[in-house]
Formats: structure tokens, sequence, C-alpha cells
């Protein structure tokens, strides 16, 4: 009764401070036996079309043309705009944190006085997915979905990594609308001191990680394979940040190692125009989601005897089959990592999506 009472109420996150806070992680173990059998799988995995995604626009807005502003801080690439819309979001923001953390802090004043309770942290995660939905109902970008969304209903197949593209503070919630299945993100550990976010991440024992710690890096390596074998799935970030273009950047390495060693399956997930909805000026959303944003599930992936370049080919397959093409990525040109930083700093700032 407790349980059901702790996860129907809603609650909010605070606005993600870090951009790359959901970080792919690096190969360190060796696992033979794979926790995933695709030929017990494969019969139940058709995909199921159920809303088309929106035409091909990528809905942007230049900063000097956003409707409604407030006001603006600072100067420049690093200027940042609040409008009518991110006022709105501001509101249902307010509204929604207090009841957050307050069942947060419930769970975890019964989780002292049983332990045994919610060993996977379940709740937790059913507690953010609730707040998911009725904050991104509550500003108007409920995403619509497509593809094989039956498949993560429920149980979903098992322990995977889903791994998804990543253009705004907005995909957070947004996987959240399409996951089921308890889950565990792999997160900075920067992001465990901010108020909020660092109590649902440590309540909720999801994988933080500290990129210039090497044991870290390790520990994080055995406890995503810990959670595998617990059959609860984890979700990661390939490109490591988001993209301030909402084009599809490289992915960094190491990101489908647990997967690849652990023999689980890997679910890519597209995200159509969030970067258009939160640009990267925004301090909040610029405008509303409805009938932009769209999330579509792939289906799995095998990684059992694939390496990781082969495993990173057949993810960007996917994306690419149904990213928008304003966010597919541009046509290689002359390698500019010889640049300065101070130029190659300019340039992601300013390298704003185009029709």
């Amino acid at each position: 009764m407790v349980k059901n009472l702790v996860a129907s109420i809603s609650c909010a996150f605070v606005c993600w401070q870090r951009a790359s806070a959901f970080v792919p992680q690096r190969s360190l173990l060796e696992l033979n036996q794979p926790l995933w059998s695709s030929e017990a799988s494969s019969s139940n995995l058709k995909s199921s079309i159920s809303v088309a995604p929106p035409t091909d626009s990528n809905f942007w807005v230049d900063r000097e043309n956003v409707k409604f502003p407030i006001f603006k801080v600072g100067k420049g690439a690093k200027q940042k705009v609040l409008n009518l819309q991110g006022l709105w979001v501001a509101a249902a923001s307010i509204v929604t944190i207090p009841v957050w953390i307050m069942a947060l802090t419930l769970e975890q004043l019964y989780m002292k006085v049983n332990r045994k309770w919610d060993e996977n942290r379940s709740v937790f995660d059913k507690t953010g997915k609730i707040w998911a939905k009725v904050w991104l109902k509550l500003i108007g970008s409920y995403p619509t979905q497509s593809g094989n969304v039956e498949m993560l209903k429920g149980g979903g197949i098992g322990p995977c990594l889903y791994v998804a593209n990543h253009g705004s503070w907005l995909d957070i919630p947004i996987v959240c609308t399409v996951l089921q299945p308890v889950f565990k993100f792999i997160a900075k550990g920067d992001l465990k001191n901010v108020p909020g976010i660092g109590q649902q991440l440590r309540g909720g024992k999801h994988i933080l990680i500290d990129r210039e710690d090497k044991r870290s890096q390790l520990k994080t390596f055995k406890d995503g394979i810990g959670w595998l074998k617990k059959g609860v799935p984890l979700m990661a970030f390939p490109e490591g940040t988001r993209s301030k273009s909402g084009r599809l950047l490289k992915f960094k390495g190491g990101t489908f190692s647990m997967a690849r060693k652990t023999g689980v399956p890997i679910v890519p997930l597209t995200i159509s125009h969030s970067y258009s909805v939160w640009p990267f000026y925004g301090l909040l959303p610029t405008q509303r989601g409805s009938k932009k944003l769209h999330v579509h599930v792939h289906d799995p992936i095998e990684s059992e005897g694939r390496s990781e370049e082969e495993l990173a080919a057949l993810v960007k397959d996917a994306f690419f089959s149904t990213l928008p093409e304003s966010q597919l990525p541009l046509p290689e040109k002359a390698d500019t990592k010889k640049e300065g930083k101070n130029s190659s700093k300019k340039k992601e700032i300013s390298d704003e999506p185009r029709q």
C-alpha cells in the first residue's frame, strides 16, 4: 500500500545542469555468458507503428525570432533567452518540484525502516516516470511515439542497453515516457551534488561515473554489469553530450561495452525535434512540443559476437532511418581538430540548425 501511495505522487526534476551528464562507459571487464537470448525473444518483437512522426521540418526558431521574449541574459553566442513559454514551464516546475522531493524523501525514510523494500528502486523510477508524463503534458510537450513501443511495456525484454540521440534537456523526460521497465541511467558523478537530481540518482542507485578517475570507471562498469545480471536495463546517450545543432554527433568510445560483454541487446531510441523545442540558447523550452516531439523505438540489435565498431554502425543506421534530415550529420569536411580551442568552441556554439 505504501509503495502504491508513494509511486502515485507526481514529481518534478530540476532542470539538468550539465551538458555531458549522461555519458557512455569504457570497456574494463570481460564477461563471457550472455544474459539475453535472441532466439527466445525475436518471435515477440514485431514492430507496431503507433503514431507517424511529424513531417520533416526542424521547427527551428532563431534566437532573434523567439516569440514573446521576456528577458535575455548574457551577450553574443552565450546569450540565454526566457520567453512566455519558458515562464510557463518555470511555473509548472515550481509547482511540481516540491512534490517530487517529498516523494523521494518519503521513500528514503521508509527504506531505512524496511531495507528489503524496493531493492531495485523501481518506485524511484516509477515516480520519475509519472512526473515526466505529467510535466510534459502540463507544458504542452508530450511526444508522439512509433515503432516497437509495445515491446517496452510491462517488464519489457529484460536486461538490455537503451541508447538515444541527445539534443536537449527534454530528452530525459521524453525517454521516461516510453520506457516502462525499471532502468538505470549512466550519469556523470558531478550530478550527485545537485539538489533534487542528486537525491534522485543516489536514492535510485543510478550509475555515476567520474571520467577522470580510473577506479571510478572500473566501479561504474561493475555496477552496470551488476544491474544487467539482475535483469535491469541501462540507459545511455552514445554521443556523450547534447548536440548544440540537433545534428547527430560522433559516438564516444566504450558506449556499447557493457552490452557486448554481457550479450544483452541494444535498443535504439530516436528522438526528433527536442533541440528545437528547448534550444541551447533557451533558459527553458522556448516553444510547445506538441506535434513536434517524437520518439521512435527500434527493434533490438543483438550484441553477441559483434565488435564495438559493428554495434556503433548498426545503431547509427537505426538512427539514420528515422531521424529528420535536419538532424542528420553534415558531410564531413576537412579535419578541424587542430584548430584552436576557442575557434572550435565558437563554431560549436554557433552551429545552429538550418532549413
